[in-house]
């Protein structure tokens, strides 16, 4: 346990799930709004750049989970926690002489192209009709759904700032729809879900991964017959092989 994690968003799904498969490897430490039982808990508002600072004292890596993750919640919550709230993460890592920073992008920093074909089927169900299918990479351009998806972009953007310019090793994995229920519950989710044994593995592996530049981007996806994010680089370079599989809830 030498090695000190700071955890963003613990008591989160996704939070809660790495905890419980980690905690007895390293000594973490919660950065969360409401006390975390059990672990050194830092409360304080991510737009509270001073507040959250003694977070982030003697930290070696940093695991980005806590967002706001739909509009529903308003511009301002998206503002000041996607906005707002990882930059401060990001200054509060530099400042503290952290390591790495894993920062859990999303998916749907590209769920836009669901709008057009052959994606538009894929996700409806319809695949009979989505004919051959282009995988798209980390290569493509980002195409966000919606207003959450374009603080995730413009996050992987303020990643790319840091890293290049503060020596922060970051890592940004576009995660796709984890859920308390664990399961694909629609025909969309057939093709983006993530199982939360996924997400905690592709998380472990980005902790301690030998980077060839100090930012990195990887789509993170459980193993789905129908998914229209490739893996290809994940497996590669991170070493991910997911373990799950929407199918299997057919």
């Amino acid at each position: 346990m030498n090695e000190h994690v700071l955890v963003s968003g613990m008591s989160g799904l996704i939070g809660a799930a790495l905890r419980n498969n980690i905690e007895s490897e390293y000594a973490l430490r919660a950065l969360n709004r409401s006390a975390v039982d059990g672990v050194e808990t830092v409360r304080a508002d991510l737009k509270d750049f001073d507040a959250i600072q003694p977070a982030f004292e003697n930290i070696d890596t940093v695991v980005h989970l806590a967002a706001v993750i739909h509009d529903g919640y308003g511009w301002q919550a998206l503002q000041d926690t996607n906005v707002i709230g990882t930059r401060n993460v990001f200054e509060a890592a530099v400042q503290a002489g952290v390591k790495r920073v894993v920062f859990t992008s999303s998916g749907a920093t590209v769920a836009g192209w669901e709008k057009v074909e052959p994606y538009k089927s894929l996700v409806e169900g319809r695949y009979e009709q989505s004919g051959d299918i282009t995988l798209i990479d980390e290569s493509m351009p980002t195409r966000p759904a919606n207003m959450y998806a374009s603080t995730k972009v413009w996050g992987e953007a303020i990643a790319r700032h840091y890293a290049d310019n503060h020596g922060l090793e970051i890592i940004c994995l576009r995660i796709g729809y984890a859920s308390e229920a664990d399961k694909p519950l629609d025909a969309r989710q057939f093709s983006v879900w993530n199982s939360q044994r996924d997400v905690v593995s592709a998380i472990r592996l980005a902790m301690h991964h030998e980077m060839k530049d100090t930012c990195e981007t990887f789509f993170i996806l459980s193993d789905n017959k129908y998914g229209y994010r490739s893996l290809e680089k994940a497996r590669r370079e991170l070493g991910f092989e997911p373990k799950d599989s929407a199918e299997s809830y057919r």
